[in-house]
């Protein structure tokens, strides 16, 4: 009888890109005259609280997510895609060395690698492979006939639920929870760390911190070159 395939599942902004993937995209299609200006206005104050340490992180997210999919509407996704494999070229290497070498070594071990974000799935489909993952999630924007988007996001409540995202792929992809390994770095990762057995909080912000002290789950922090766990 085949064994089941143990799953690894990871976030993808914060957790292994330092930066974000969605953040770049999103500033070089504004940089590119892609988007408008003003969908950088209906985010701009939501990231000056959270530079400042006013607001949160996820505030300014989900504040860039509804400017993107109000300004999305009627861009061509030929010029979405090119940005995204553009954003990718400069980004795939500024990543963090703590998730980078988990990755590699887990892969090595057989697990099924799958990627849960609420990034655009077309720049996830130019970034995940490069790092060697089997399977990739992320926000599904609706393309009409013309190939322009439709300003809907296809099964957008399932999305931003990722503890549904890794039952769905459990099933689809005929994986195993035992001995499963989840890695995030915000609150909105807390419904997957839940349901796998090795929940792994990397630079969390403070409300997965708490969650994670109250929880004991493994803590690690990486600064410069420096990997340690709290």
């Amino acid at each position: 009888m085949k064994s089941v395939q143990k799953v690894a599942v990871f976030d993808i902004d914060g957790t292994i890109i330092r930066s974000s993937l969605f953040v770049e995209l999103t500033e070089e299609l504004v940089r590119r005259k892609i988007l408008p200006h003003i969908a950088k206005d209906e985010y701009e104050a939501q990231h000056k609280r959270w530079i400042e340490r006013e607001g949160n992180y996820d505030d300014y997210i989900w504040a860039m997510v509804r400017s993107f999919k109000k300004n999305i509407k009627g861009v061509y996704y030929g010029d979405v895609a090119d940005t995204a494999k553009d954003v990718v070229k400069e980004q795939k290497k500024r990543t963090y060395r703590y998730t980078r070498d988990l990755i590699q070594d887990l892969k090595k071990k057989g697990y099924f690698l799958l990627a849960i974000s609420h990034s655009p799935k077309t720049i996830l489909d130019y970034f995940c492979p490069t790092m060697g993952f089997d399977k990739a999630y992320g926000f599904l924007y609706d393309i009409g006939p013309e190939d322009n988007f439709t300003g809907e996001v296809i099964d957008e409540h399932l999305m931003a639920n990722k503890a549904n995202i890794l039952k769905r792929a459990i099933e689809k992809q005929g994986l195993t929870l035992k001995g499963s390994i989840g890695v995030g770095d915000t609150e909105s990762d807390i419904a997957f760390l839940e349901l796998v057995e090795n929940p792994i909080c990397f630079n969390p912000n403070s409300k997965l911190y708490r969650h994670a002290k109250r929880e004991k789950w493994r803590v690690v922090v990486e600064r410069k070159d420096v990997v340690y766990e709290l």
